[in-house]
C-alpha cells in the first residue's frame, strides 16, 4: 500500500518538484468515499472502489487549479491545510460520516478468514503497485513528462517556450491523487474502520515524501526500495518507543537526514551513469527544448 502511494506521490513530486505533505486528504477521501458508497448506497464494492477514486480526482482538478499557482514553501502550507480542513469536515459531517467514531466498512469477502482476506488485499495492492509503475514509467517517456521535468528545472522558462504549465502540473496533481485515492478504497475495503484522525494524518503524506527521497524520485523503483525500507523501520519505531510522540520524531529525524545527506535517494546514487528505467538525465536545457516540441 505505501509503495503504491509513494510511487503516486512522485508522480507529482518527481516530475515537477512540487512537494505535497496533504495527499494524505486524497487517501481519506478515497477511503470515505468508498466507504460511503459501500454503506450508505449498497453500491457493490468493485463499483465504488473506482467510482470515488475518480470523484476524489475531480475534487483533485479543482483543488490542484488553486494550489498549483503558488510555489515552493507557499505550495506544501496550501497542501497541509487541505488535509486539516478534510479532516475537519469528515469529523464535522457525524451525520454522514460518524464523525470522530469512524466508519465502519463491510469486507467484500465475509467468507474468507482473515488471513485469506490479508492475501487477497496483498494482490490488490500489487496490482494497484503495478498500475503506478507503468503509469511513473509512461509518463517518463512521454512529451507531457518532458514537459514536467521543464517545469522542475526552471518553470519560467518553460512556459515563455510555450509549455503549458499550469495545465500540465494540474494533470500530474489529478493522477497522483487518483491512485492515492484508489490505495484508500483499498485500505477502507481491507481494514474495515476507518479514522479520521489516521485517515487525514500529515503522517501518511510525510512517509510518501520520505519513501520517494530516500528510493530516489527520478527512479521509477526509488518510492518502492524507499516504501520497503520506511515502512519497516516505523513499525519498529513504534514497537521500540511506544505509541507516543516519540516514534513520530524519530520520523521527522529520518526525514531530514535524508534530505541533507542523500536528496537524490539511493537508486539514484546506485545507478549514476548505468541508464535504466529512470528520469532521463539532461541539461536543463535539453528539458525545456523538449517540452517545447
Amino acid at each position: 500500500m505505501y509503495a503504491a502511494m509513494a510511487t503516486s506521490w512522485n508522480l507529482l513530486g518527481g516530475f515537477t518538484g512540487y512537494v505535497s505533505l496533504g495527499h494524505s486528504a486524497f487517501f481519506g477521501l478515497g477511503a470515505y468515499g468508498t466507504g460511503l458508497l459501500v454503506t450508505r448506497l449498497d453500491v457493490p464494492w468493485a463499483v465504488a472502489l473506482p467510482v470515488s477514486a475518480l470523484l476524489v480526482t475531480v475534487f483533485a482538478v479543482g483543488v490542484g487549479v488553486a494550489a498549483v499557482r503558488v510555489r515552493g514553501a507557499s505550495f506544501v502550507i496550501v497542501s497541509i491545510a487541505l488535509v486539516s480542513m478534510m479532516n475537519l469536515v469528515v469529523q464535522g459531517w457525524r451525520s454522514l460520516t460518524g464523525g470522530s467514531t469512524g466508519l465502519q466498512v463491510p469486507s467484500p469477502f465475509p467468507g474468507l478468514h482473515r488471513g485469506q482476506t490479508h492475501m487477497v488485499f496483498f494482490y490488490l495492492f500489487l496490482v494497484l503497485l503495478g498500475l503506478a509503475l507503468l503509469s511513473w514509467w509512461y509518463v517518463s517517456r512521454s512529451r507531457f513528462g518532458a514537459g514536467l521535468r521543464a517545469i522542475r528545472e526552471d518553470e519560467d522558462k518553460a512556459e515563455s517556450l510555450g509549455v503549458p504549465t499550469g495545465a500540465y502540473k494540474v494533470a500530474a496533481f489529478a493522477l497522483s491523487a487518483l491512485f492515492v485515492a484508489l490505495a484508500g478504497g483499498l485500505y477502507a475495503l481491507w481494514f474495515g474502520s476507518l479514522d479520521p484522525i489516521f485517515m487525514f494524518s500529515i503522517l501518511i503524506g510525510s512517509y510518501m515524501v520520505l519513501m520517494s527521497l530516500l528510493g530516489g524520485v527520478r527512479h521509477v523503483y526509488g518510492p518502492l526500495l524507499g516504501a520497503l525500507i520506511v515502512a519497516p523501520a516505523g513499525e519498529y519505531f513504534l514497537i521500540a518507543l511506544g505509541e507516543t510522540q516519540v516514534h513520530l520524531a524519530a520520523t521527522g529525524v529520518l526525514l531530514i537526514l535524508v534530505v541533507l545527506f542523500m536528496p537524490e535517494g539511493i537508486l539514484s546514487r546506485l545507478t549514476r551513469g548505468r541508464g535504466g528505467p529512470s528520469i532521463p538525465e539532461e541539461s536543463a536545457g535539453q528539458r525545456l527544448e523538449g517540452a517545447a516540441r
